[in-house]
């Protein structure tokens, strides 16, 4: 069994599994690029991967200086994972089985740009990005040799799900989609199956509103106007990546008051839902007249949903994901023992030489090939003699167990006795 400090990774934040929306957006980091400067003074490596249903600190170094360093800047009530634990989460997290949408595909570029941001930000190292490179390969693997994400719903594609399950066929229907960034697309696409009246997309930037709206047919909408499309529309999906709300209360009131029914006085019921994080729509919005505002708190009834076809999938996937571990802890515990070996031959080489010139200083006129044969036989000598002893090395660190090395090493070059200390009690 592989001891969790002989593996320098930790990893601690909040995910859907353990916080809400509110708990989500009050755990995030605002700037990035500060707070992996600051975390880089502390650990040899870091990570920050934030997503719309998670907040993870990824590290090189110690998980109780981990906690300590999130405590630091106010965080709290956040799991940790260390060792092979963490290792394993981060496996399971790129093939998609701890998703809140089980199987969604996101994860995997998501990972990637935690560590090309972290790499721009120079606080990367290279054991995080092994970690990192292994994790996507096994997603990528997972997903070729099982149906965990066939017929799979995104992030983007549950609230859409979502929408249809609160208001009935989308057919016929006005739709507004805030933002056009990855989760917009997503929106969109699967927005673009359900037989819309029109579709409109809004975006900070009027240009790339145009470029989505025209990939799905759409109309792109300057954001100065969005309060006249939200009027015009029966469901609002926002998600952007605004660092503050982009639907406020005040405005959306307004907006209401023009869809009131003529006789009854009240709005046309308007399905709002948002999917940022942080939050896109400000807070208090849910309780306008008309407004039936939904967070990525409700999407986890969609997985629940859709999770029935996948569970034997899923299973598949842990197996994988387990299997995977083992391989990749043997292969970095036995490149752990390098170290050792080296140290073992550099100091078996300083014997043989030191050996063979004195055997050479006993023959009187030695030529070439005398000190080539010499030269030779305790060159072989030294390998056959080790050789028995560097496959134990080898084994004992694939199994993790980095003390067998260690007092192995030690008995061969300093001649210390194993299993001494446990004599001595």
């Amino acid at each position: 069994m592989t001891e969790p400090d002989s593996i320098p990774l930790a990893i601690a934040g909040v995910s859907h599994h353990t916080a809400n929306v509110t708990a989500l957006e009050a755990f995030r980091f605002s700037g990035e690029p500060e707070f992996l400067e600051a975390a880089a003074a502390r650990f040899k490596g870091v990570l920050l991967l934030q997503t719309c249903n998670r907040v993870e600190v990824i590290v090189e170094g110690d998980v109780d200086e981990l906690r300590s360093f999130l405590a630091g800047l106010g965080r709290k009530e956040f799991f940790v994972h260390e060792g092979r634990g963490a290792l394993r989460h981060l496996f399971a997290l790129a093939s998609g089985i701890d998703s809140m949408i089980v199987g969604e595909d996101q994860i995997i570029g998501q990972l990637k740009k935690a560590l090309s941001d972290a790499q721009v930000a120079q606080t990367s190292s290279s054991f995080l990005e092994i970690c990192i490179n292994k994790a996507v390969h096994v997603g990528v693997e997972v997903r070729q040799r099982t149906l965990i994400n066939r017929g799979s719903v995104s992030v983007g594609s549950a609230a859409v799900l979502l929408a249809e399950a609160e208001i009935g066929s989308l057919a016929g229907k006005h739709i507004l989609v805030i933002g056009s960034g990855e989760m917009g697309l997503l929106v969109a696409q699967a927005l673009a199956a359900k037989h819309l009246t029109a579709m409109y997309v809004a975006n900070r930037t009027y240009g790339r509103a145009v470029i989505l709206a025209d990939k799905i047919g759409g109309k792109a909408v300057k954001l100065s106007e969005l309060y006249h499309y939200i009027t015009l529309s029966d469901v609002v999906i926002s998600c952007t990546s605004a660092p503050h709300p982009v639907i406020h209360r005040k405005d959306l009131a307004h907006a209401m008051k023009d869809r009131c029914w003529p006789v009854e006085g009240h709005p046309r019921p308007l399905i709002l839902i948002d999917i940022a994080q942080p939050r896109d729509v400000e807070e208090g919005a849910e309780t306008i007249d008309g407004v039936h505002l939904f967070t990525i708190d409700n999407l986890r009834s969609i997985n629940e949903q859709t999770m029935s076809t996948r569970k034997a999938e899923a299973e598949r996937a842990h197996e994988f994901v387990n299997a995977e571990l083992g391989i990749f802890l043997r292969h970095q515990n036995r490149k752990s023992a390098d170290d050792a070996l080296a140290s073992l031959h550099t100091w078996a080489e300083s014997i043989r030489l030191k050996e063979r010139d004195r055997a050479m200083s006993r023959l009187v006129t030695p030529d070439k090939k005398t000190a080539d044969v010499v030269d030779d036989l305790t060159r072989v000598l030294a390998k056959k003699l080790l050789t028995e002893l560097t496959f134990s090395i080898r084994g004992s660190a694939e199994d993790g167990d980095l003390e067998t090395v260690d007092r192995l090493v030690k008995a061969i070059t300093q001649g210390e006795r194993i299993g001494n200390e446990k004599k001595l009690r």
